[in-house]
This record gives structure tokens, sequence and C-alpha cells, in this order.
């Protein structure tokens, strides 16, 4: 039977009356001052259909007035906001929660069924925890949390959401209001699109609902933080710690892993280093924590440590020490390993005689040392040595360059 306000009073003392709405943060929004209109019976729960007390805000500047669509029973029954039916505790859709917590929904949906299970689940809800929401067998916070559900929560308030509708004049090209338009002036989305037909009933009841089965997917993909080979590793990197983020904090939650060597906090970073003493609590902590841990409002990014006795050798990468660069060109080559040297320090090529001498008609044992040396001529070009490696191109050093010697078109003054 149809529970109108106007047409029929049948059953008016199970009317809803409330003195303030369930709301998510997002709904409220971020104005402490908000300032509520509210009517006594003022509309149909779009579930039940009984009339309920609703209230109409505004949730901030530029934004659009928003108003309760459910009354508060429906509301409690499945830990949901008034206005936007996600869940309270995590801001996700039914659908999406239900399915990481296993929940079946004994709701009942037929019209005939539907005002006998509202009304004993209210007297039910009035009667056990003063008829605070997730009571009664819902789905509240008495069921164990989810890693699925904490990988995918959102920390924050989104305010976005809150925003004025696409005018519809302006996508027709006939709005003369300018700036003074309260409706956004924005290209609307694909008609196409499933998140562009949502329906308010299928949110509540958790059945194909397109914004849930965009989170299940983007769930599929989530990245996966594996150990590092490296079992000498045992630090883990945390990251987007603010400024206010103690010590005491970190501690008080990764303790629970085991034990702790050190923790090491970069402020001007925003960052944090926690080193544990064994590396099974190292990786408990990394599954325990990765994409999932909130503290102060805020997603801590999680991330093995490196290991500090690996350095960066010249020619080879961060990651692999075996891997060399290709060598720029016009730059020094990185210098040979010692065994492979063997008191070559020019890097000449390998030769019969390390050193030509580029006059052979003079010998070095035929004068001493002590005597003048002989009359210098100038040889060709040519004949000069050329102190390159095998595949080198160019000159590197000054000192490799034989016309930079003195040795060209110069004559010793007899």
């Amino acid at each position: 039977m149809a529970l109108s306000k106007s047409s029929n009073t049948y059953g008016r003392t199970s009317w809803e009356d409330s003195e303030f709405p369930i709301l998510c943060p997002t709904c409220l929004g971020d104005n402490p001052y908000v300032r509520m209109m509210k009517e006594k019976f003022g509309s149909e729960c779009k579930i039940c259909v009984r009339p309920f007390t609703t209230f109409r805000w505004c949730p901030g500047a530029r934004m659009r007035f928003k108003k309760t669509e459910i009354c508060q029973t429906c509301a409690k029954l499945k830990n949901v906001c008034q206005t936007c039916l996600l869940d309270l505790e995590y801001g996700l859709p039914i659908q999406v929660r239900d399915q990481a917590l296993n929940i079946k929904d004994n709701i009942a949906k037929s019209d005939v069924n539907k005002e006998y299970f509202i009304q004993n689940a209210e007297k039910q809800l009035s009667a056990t925890d003063h008829g605070v929401p997730g009571a009664a067998g819902g789905p509240g916070k008495s069921h164990p949390p989810s890693d699925l559900l904490m990988k995918l929560a959102r920390t924050a308030p989104y305010y976005r959401r809150n925003l004025p509708h696409i005018c519809s004049f302006w996508v027709k090209g006939e709005c003369k209001r300018g700036e003074e338009c309260p409706y956004r002036h924005e290209k609307p989305t694909d008609p196409d699109d499933p998140l562009a037909d949502q329906n308010i009933k299928d949110r509540y009841y958790g059945t194909n609902d397109p914004v849930a089965e965009k989170l299940m997917r983007r769930a599929a993909t989530l990245p996966r933080l594996d150990a590092p080979e490296d079992k000498s590793i045992t630090t883990l990197y945390v990251g987007n710690i603010g400024e206010k983020m103690l010590e005491k904090e970190l501690r008080d939650h990764f303790y629970q892993y085991g034990e702790i060597r050190s923790i090491t906090i970069v402020s001007r970073q925003q960052c944090a280093f926690v080193t544990y003493v064994t590396r099974s609590a190292a990786e408990l902590a990394a599954e325990g924590t990765f994409n999932k841990l909130i503290i102060q409002n805020r997603r801590l990014v999680i991330r093995w440590g490196k290991s500090q006795g690996k350095q960066n050798v010249p020619g080879t990468t961060n990651t692999e020490a075996g891997a060399r660069f290709e060598p720029v060109p016009g730059l020094p080559r990185a210098l040979p390993h010692p065994e492979e040297l063997e008191h070559n320090f020019f890097n000449l090529a390998p030769t019969s005689n390390a050193y030509p001498s580029p006059y052979p008609q003079y010998s070095p044992s035929t004068y001493p040392l002590i005597a003048p040396p002989p009359p210098n001529p100038t040889p060709n070009q040519a004949e000069l040595p050329v102190f390159l490696a095998e595949g080198q191109q160019g000159i590197h050093y000054p000192s490799q360059d034989p016309t930079r010697l003195g040795a060209i078109n110069k004559t010793r003054q007899t």
C-alpha cells in the first residue's frame, strides 16, 4: 500500500522523523557552519517508499545543492550515506564492500514484504545499540577489515562530486549567462559510457552498479610489491608521511610485524626508513602495509629499500653491475679493470713493441743519456705512430696527440 504524504495517511506513526541526517564527509562539505533546510516528511524514501524528514543544503561555494534521498532506517541497514549511498567507513559502493566481505543481502525487494521487513528492522535498530549504523546484523564495523577494501578505500573527501551539473544550454551553444551561470560549462560525458547510466536502487541493492564494476577492474590490475633477491635487505621505504608525523606513530604500527632495529625520518623528503632485525619480519610488514596503510588520513607509500653494499661503478647501471653503457662520443672511456691493464698505463693497442720509435735510425742504446742528442730531422706526418686503441674513434686526451708534442714543422737549431 502506498504511503504517500498527500494521498493516504495510513501508518503515519511509522513515518520517520529525525533531527540530523546521516551523511559522509564528501556530501556534507568542507564548511563547518553549513546551513540546512529541514522539511518534516518532505518526500518519500527511494527504497522503502515511506515519507521521511528531508534535509537540503549547499556543501560549499560553487557547488550544487544536495538533499537526502533515502530514510535513515534504510541507511542504517546498509551503513551508507543518505545522499550518495556510499559506504560510510570506506567510501565505496555497496557492491564492492559486500563482495569483499562476503556479505549476503537479505533485504526484501518486493513491495509485499518490504514494509513488513522495514518495520521489524526499525524495531530491532531502536532496541540494539541505540540505532547505530551497522547494527541489527547490518554490514557495519563489526566485520573485520578486508585487504581489498583498504587498498580501494578513499582516504580524503572527494569534493568534485558536489560540482554543479553540466549546463544543457551551453552544450547547445545557447547559454547567455556566461560566468553567472550556476551550471558547469564543460563537455558532457559520452552517453555510451556505462557510468552515465546509474540507478539509485541498483547501487543500494549492490547489483549492476557501473561504478562498482570499474573499481573491481581496477583492483584486478593493482601493482604488487615483490621482495628483492638480496636477502640482506631488511629496510622498508615509507613515503608520503607528511610533516607532522612522529616516529612514535610509525613505530606503533610497524612493531606488530617484528622487532625494529631503527626508524629514520627524513622530514625534507617526507619519507622514512624502517629497518627490521630479520628479513621475515620485513617481508611480513611489506605484505601487510603495501597500498593499504593509512595514518593521519594519509595513504602511505611502501617500497623496499635499496642495498647499501652495491655502489654505482662507472660503466655500470644501478640494477645490473655487469651491464655497460654505450660510450659517449668525445668523452674518455671507463677505466679498465686492474687485471686488464698489465701496466699499459696509456691504454695502447697490444703490439710487439708497445712504444714504437718514430726515428728507427737512432737507437737509445747508441747514445748515452749524458751525450747531446743528434740533429733531429723532420719526419713525415704519416710516419708518426698512432696511439689509439682498437675501435677507438678520435683522441680522448691531449697527451695522446702527437701533433701537440712539438714534432711537426720544427727543426733543431744548431
